[in-house]
């Protein structure tokens, strides 16, 4: 725990950091649901996720204002290894990144984001926003038992084959939602994210009373959630499981290292400090290596959620801790509850999220220089929604550093010229 954030610390910090951590709470929990549906797994680990993630997080982190959990970069990863390798694999996949973080962070690979492509970075990020949105269609739309596949084209082709099975009542409850986290943000912008909440409470609760028959739930698809925290497991580990998940972990491991790093540097410029991207990488790696013994899924630190712990006035990592023991006490209080949650409801609060970390200014920016960065903005991105993000980012890479060899022999070319 970052100590130096208890200097002159009084009961007014400590006020301000437990509103701060009940709000971040509030509105970790719907994301939590939302990104697990979305990632193929049940519900209730991205609740799991966002209690032991969000805890540790702020523990061991290098950032005091980190807010740690469930994110929609990695949906489509995660969604990709359920699909092809199980939930069980999932977990194995998620420890060994975290074993590969720590590595990174003892080489000291955190001071190296700086050198990161931007092109690459906004390029896999639209992808992401793109593949997330697309993913909540169907669920919008009522065609919650249709397959879901790996590939994005695959997806909206499966789509499309089943629009005659369209529930019109999901539509109604999505639309509702929808229009109520807009409204909310457009009357009451500090609301924030809490606008996703009571979207999904007054949606919900409408198509409960109106036609409850009509309309899939969480608990109609996936089961009563249980509020109980779960006891401690790990599937069975094989060399042939290790083998054939490196590469899914690796790019768990580079995710969650970017995500951390670029979310603890958008603090550390809104509060004038520093953070350490060393114990941030070490930090974030014994989180993924002990979340996947408590059945939750990569976590990593995210914008939206730590820049409301900071908007909401606070000043340590408690309020990190505060956001996750509400989360744990909501589960044991009120789990049975978010089982009517209609799945209609939870389709709007994840394309608000995915249109908001699209980049698009950013991404019509770079197109605009119609330079070499265009050329890897656009190879990352469409690879990366019509591939994988594995390879959307490994193509980013390649192309990026022939750009920059062809600069250094052009810079060369050009010293030679000058020398002669």
């Amino acid at each position: 725990m970052n100590l130096e954030a208890f200097r002159g610390y009084s009961l007014q910090n400590l006020k301000k950091d437990m509103l701060s951590g009940i709000v971040v709470g509030i509105i970790a929990i719907p994301l939590g649901l939302g990104f697990a549906i979305a990632s193929g797994v049940a519900p209730v680990t991205g609740l799991y996720t966002t209690i032991v993630a969000g805890l540790l997080i702020s523990i061991l982190g290098g950032s005091r204002f980190q807010i740690g959990g469930p994110t929609g970069a990695f949906v489509p990863v995660l969604l990709g290894i359920v699909l092809q390798f199980g939930y069980e694999n999932l977990l194995i996949s998620g420890f060994m990144a975290g074993i590969l973080l720590i590595i990174f962070g003892l080489c000291k690979v955190g001071s190296l984001i700086e050198f990161f492509p931007k092109s690459i970075i906004i390029g896999f990020q639209s992808g992401i926003a793109v593949i997330i949105f697309s993913g909540q269609i169907p669920n919008f739309l009522g065609l919650h038992t249709i397959e879901k596949h790996e590939y994005f084209h695959l997806n909206i082709k499966e789509i499309f084959s089943n629009i005659h099975q369209v529930g019109i009542y999901s539509i109604i409850t999505a639309l509702l939602c929808l229009l109520i986290i807009l409204a909310v943000l457009r009357f009451f912008p500090k609301a924030g994210g809490l606008s996703y909440l009571f979207g999904i409470l007054v949606s919900s609760l409408a198509s409960s009373f109106f036609f409850s028959t009509q309309i899939e739930t969480i608990g109609s698809i996936y089961g009563k959630i249980p509020n109980q925290f779960p006891i401690p497991h790990f599937p069975e580990v094989t060399i042939e499981k290790i083998l054939a998940l490196l590469p899914s972990s690796f790019v768990i491991a580079i995710l969650i290292g970017l995500q951390s790093l670029l979310t603890a540097r958008v603090a550390d410029e809104m509060t004038c400090t520093r953070h350490n991207s060393k114990k941030e990488l070490i930090g974030q790696g014994i989180v993924n290596m002990v979340t996947p013994l408590f059945y939750g899924i990569p976590a990593a630190g995210e914008v939206a959620r730590t820049v409301t712990n900071i908007k909401n006035g606070a000043s340590s990592p408690i309020a990190g801790i505060t956001h996750a023991l509400f989360v744990l006490l909501v589960l044991v209080l009120l789990a049975p509850f978010a089982s009517h949650v209609a799945l209609a409801s939870l389709a709007p609060v994840l394309m608000v999220v995915s249109w908001k970390i699209s980049k698009k200014e950013q991404f019509a920016s770079i197109l605009k220089e119609k330079s070499g960065h265009s050329l890897v903005l656009m190879i990352t991105f469409l690879l990366t929604v019509f591939t994988n993000l594995t390879t959307g980012i490994g193509a980013g890479l390649c192309f990026s550093f022939l750009l920059y060899l062809k600069e250094r022999m052009k810079n060369n070319r050009t010293q030679l010229e000058k020398a002669s």
